[in-house]
């Protein structure tokens, strides 16, 4: 084994060319400002659907959501675009009415201006797997969202990125009117 331990260090010292031009590939510029502001939307962060368009009460639930916290991780410097990864933690629920042990959850991330104006908007669906419980937890990745920059004066404060589950119209003015589902007693 001691014949051997020159060998290995002459390759590495061989090697140390290409070692170094993999340090400096590795860009350790800091960013040219800061990453967007990322939330979730108030109305859209809540996800109720009850087994039938009329229910209100705790027996008519199918399955519920919340999106309980989001991260933006970014990286920009100079001329290049702004990159993000989301990361998005859901907890759902399983209700009294629910017809299986899965359930899809469609939900969207949009970056918008500052002024609310929205630039993209894409859609996904997570899936919750209940087994033999009634709640879930799963964390989410979204990869490579891109913002183009006009130029190296745009920083990241100029944008927001917001994540939410895509309602139906109904879910939405349930949220709105800040329903809760009501318990049974006193139907």
């Amino acid at each position: 084994m001691l014949k051997i331990a020159p060998l290995v260090l002459a390759a590495l010292l061989a090697g140390c060319g290409s070692t170094n031009r993999l340090a400096q590939s590795l860009d350790s510029t800091p960013n040219s400002g800061p990453c967007p502001v990322i939330g979730s939307l108030y109305d859209a962060s809540r996800y109720v659907k009850f087994a039938d368009a009329g229910g209100k009460l705790y027996s008519d639930i199918a399955f519920t959501g919340e999106i309980t916290d989001v991260r933006l991780f970014c990286r920009y410097t100079g001329q290049q675009p702004l990159v993000a990864e989301v990361e998005i933690d859901f907890a759902f629920g399983k209700g009294p009415q629910a017809a299986g042990n899965s359930a899809n959850y469609p939900y969207f991330v949009a970056v918008t201006r500052r002024n609310g104006k929205v630039l993209a908007k894409e859609y996904f669906t997570t899936e919750a797997e209940f087994g033999r419980g009634t709640v879930a937890g799963k964390t989410e990745l979204v990869n490579r969202i891109t913002i183009p920059r006009a130029d190296e004066s745009i920083s990241g404060v100029n944008f927001e990125i917001v994540v939410g589950f895509d309602l139906t119209a109904e879910q939405l003015e349930f949220n709105r009117a800040g329903n809760r589902f009501r318990l049974d007693a006193g139907n």
